[in-house]
């Protein structure tokens, strides 16, 4: 136990830009909350715009405060962040709020910030997929975290994938580096939705598979309609059912051309995008599902994984090494450019039961949730101790 509690600032992510990022921060409030208590103050700093939902979640959980400024509505302290070494609008909100340590996350508050400060780089598919990004986005990403592993942070990682990634794109960085495996235990309140009636709800037969991924490209569900249209062929009558976000600042038009394809080919009973749904829906379909998809080619340390594993969901995943990392081996595989394969896995699992069980959380879920919180709080010691 700190004689008083660290107070760490973490900037707030929109659900509506990446529900992954959003979760991650909800979790791991929760999980400090539950297994360090007294010892964590998180302070979420948010813009005058942000979402006041978001902000009334996130504060719902225990400790947690949150602080409005303009200071961080965009990014308005980039250029002096970048060309003077001080975000002073960021720099003073989180003086005025007694901030022991930072994590910085997708923004640089500068080399001149008087605050410990953690880098927190989730992935870095820019370098791994670089055809995603537009050419200033790819850059925009790529000089932000020059500047931090330059201005010494201490760099926080999501995977040992992720690290080997790290190590070998910048193989001259001398930065501390911390791998914090992100883990879940959804909150009692969202369990307590019957995932019978959310099958109602959706008109939803008892056998279902879930793909819960926003629609950018690099999530492959182009993949998924490859396979569908392959079943349809072998007279094989497969529903995968999808939510999440459609918007992509990258390539806006994604979804659309998802979905004139599944139209021109005929799948629209086979393919269900129920859209941006509660989270407690999230949970209780994955819950009740045949299977869980991940068919991304890329990822940092997937939440939908991890998810399903915090319930024992079966997984049908790409094989990618991170996939590998996170389900140690207990799940079905196939390539990312390999759609007979996926096709072959959703076939056989469909037959193997009319109607998943409805599953709770596993017994030893806590263990992963605990390891999560404690490494977390190993990375801003670590920081702060020099």
């Amino acid at each position: 136990m700190t004689p008083h509690p660290l107070r760490f600032a973490f900037g707030h992510i929109s659900r509506r830009i990446w529900a992954g990022g959003f979760n991650y921060q909800r979790n791991l409030f929760a999980a400090l909350a539950h297994f360090l208590p007294g010892e964590f103050v998180p302070v979420v700093f948010a813009g005058k715009s942000a979402d006041a939902s978001e902000l009334a979640e996130l504060a719902a959980v225990s400790d947690v405060e949150v602080v409005r400024s303009e200071a961080f509505d965009g990014q308005p302290g980039l250029a002096a962040a970048l060309g003077f070494g001080l975000d002073r609008g960021a720099a003073a909100a989180f003086h005025s709020a007694r901030v022991d340590v930072v994590v910085e996350a997708a923004r640089f508050f500068g080399w001149r910030l008087p605050i410990p400060t953690v880098a927190w780089i989730p992935d870095l598919q820019h370098r791994s997929l670089p055809q995603v990004f537009p050419t200033t986005a790819r850059w925009r990403r790529e000089i932000g975290f020059r500047v931090q592993i330059a201005s010494g942070r201490t760099i926080m990682l999501s995977s040992e994938s992720a690290l080997r990634d790290f190590r070998a794109y910048y193989p001259r960085a001398r930065n501390r580096i911390s791998v914090v495996r992100f883990a879940t235990r959804p909150p009692d309140a969202f369990l307590k939705t019957d995932p019978l009636e959310v099958i109602a709800t959706y008109h939803l037969p008892p056998n279902y598979f879930y793909l819960p991924n926003q629609f950018y490209r690099h999530k492959n569900h182009q993949l998924v309609i490859d396979a569908l249209g392959i079943l349809k062929g072998r007279g094989v009558d497969v529903l995968v059912c999808a939510s999440g976000s459609t918007e992509d600042r990258r390539e806006p038009g994604y979804y659309d051309l998802i979905n004139s394809e599944i139209k021109k080919r005929g799948l629209e009973t086979h393919f269900r995008h129920l859209g941006v749904i509660p989270l407690p829906h999230v949970y209780a379909l994955l819950r009740a599902s045949t299977a869980l998809i991940n068919p991304s080619r890329f990822e940092g340390w997937s939440t939908t994984v991890e998810e399903a594993k915090s319930f024992g969901v079966p997984m049908i995943l790409s094989d990618i090494d991170v996939h590998r990392e996170q389900s140690s081996g207990a799940a079905r595989y196939f390539g990312i450019d390999d759609p007979v394969l996926l096709a072959d896995h959703l076939m056989e699992v469909s037959k193997m039961n009319n109607a998943a069980p409805v599953r709770s959380i596993v017994p030893y879920q806590d263990d992963s949730v605990r390891a999560f919180a404690a490494s977390f709080s190993d990375a801003l010691r670590r920081t702060l101790a020099g």
